[in-house]
């Protein structure tokens, strides 16, 4: 019996079992989350222009070499001769220059990658920053691959 009336002792005051006002909130309401709206950081827009101006000063080199091997891919002979290896040489030429397109465009996503590890994400304005100088310069490095394909088509490797 002792150990009965041990359970009903008075402990004290007792917490309301009124209404609390976290239970006045409709649940199926969203909850609005702020967004981080500042705009893009300073160095991170200087960084992508200078990149996105690599990508298109490097589209230029490339134009003048792919026109080159080109040229000669179209007058070239058969494999293996004279023609064909000075088309291929010219083709190597214009591979090479098509390398400021690609390093700008690594350059682009390591910039994203580092901020998602360093900082654990990125603001709305810099994602779409980087997405937009991405964009540009991944068509500029696709239109240089599709170039390079038709040449070594016409070649024939």
């Amino acid at each position: 019996m002792l150990a009965l009336t041990a359970c009903a002792s008075a402990g004290g005051p007792f917490p309301s079992l009124l209404p609390r006002s976290a239970e006045a909130i409709d649940p199926r309401v969203p909850v609005v989350k702020p967004v981080n709206d500042r705009p893009v950081r300073p160095a991170l827009a200087a960084r992508l222009a200078e990149l996105v101006g690599q990508a298109r000063s490097g589209d230029s080199a490339f134009a003048g070499a792919a026109a080159e091997a080109q040229r000669l891919a179209e007058s070239a002979g058969a494999p293996q001769t004279e023609g064909w290896i000075a088309a291929e040489v010219a083709l190597s030429a214009a591979i090479a220059a098509r390398e400021p397109t690609t390093r700008a465009l690594g350059d682009i996503d390591a910039l994203g990658a580092t901020a998602l590890q360093v900082q654990g994400g990125l603001a709305p304005n810099d994602l779409a920053a980087i997405r937009t100088a991405g964009a540009e310069v991944g068509t500029i490095d696709q239109r240089q691959a599709e170039r390079i394909k038709a040449i070594q088509a016409r070649l024939g490797i």
